[in-house]
């Protein structure tokens, strides 16, 4: 899918996770706020992480609008990113995230290829 960058690596020598799929969920209400916490916490996160076989995945809540969280889903590859959107267990998540959350939710999908990597050390 378009443009490639090459594969880099970390100051420390490791390779970097090569692309991210990033789930944005925002919410009607702020009364559903602790609901969709609870179930992304001990459901959601889980599944998906095992569903789109990705590396890890974490989630955050944003400080500048609280009906804004955010999902992260870590690849080594933009291709196993892609291919997670396209499978049958995409499919299944986004059927249940509908049961579940119906029009209470709307949510936006990007896949975010890694351009580079800067940790400081301990010496700088």
């Amino acid at each position: 899918m378009g443009f490639q960058y090459q594969r880099q690596t970390s100051a420390l020598g490791t390779t970097m996770a090569q692309a991210h799929l990033i789930v944005r969920t925002k919410l009607a209400k702020l009364a559903d706020r602790q609901a969709f916490d609870d179930w992304y916490r001990l459901e959601r996160l889980r599944d998906a992480v095992k569903g789109f076989r990705a590396q890890r995945g974490w989630r955050s809540w944003s400080r500048t609008n609280p009906l804004v969280h955010f999902a992260v889903y870590e690849f080594s590859t933009t291709e196993e990113a892609e291919a997670a959107l396209d499978s049958p267990a995409f499919d299944a998540l986004v059927a249940e995230f509908d049961r579940v959350w119906g029009a209470r939710a709307e949510r936006t999908r990007e896949i975010f290829e890694t351009a580079g990597e800067f940790t400081p050390s301990n010496a700088e």
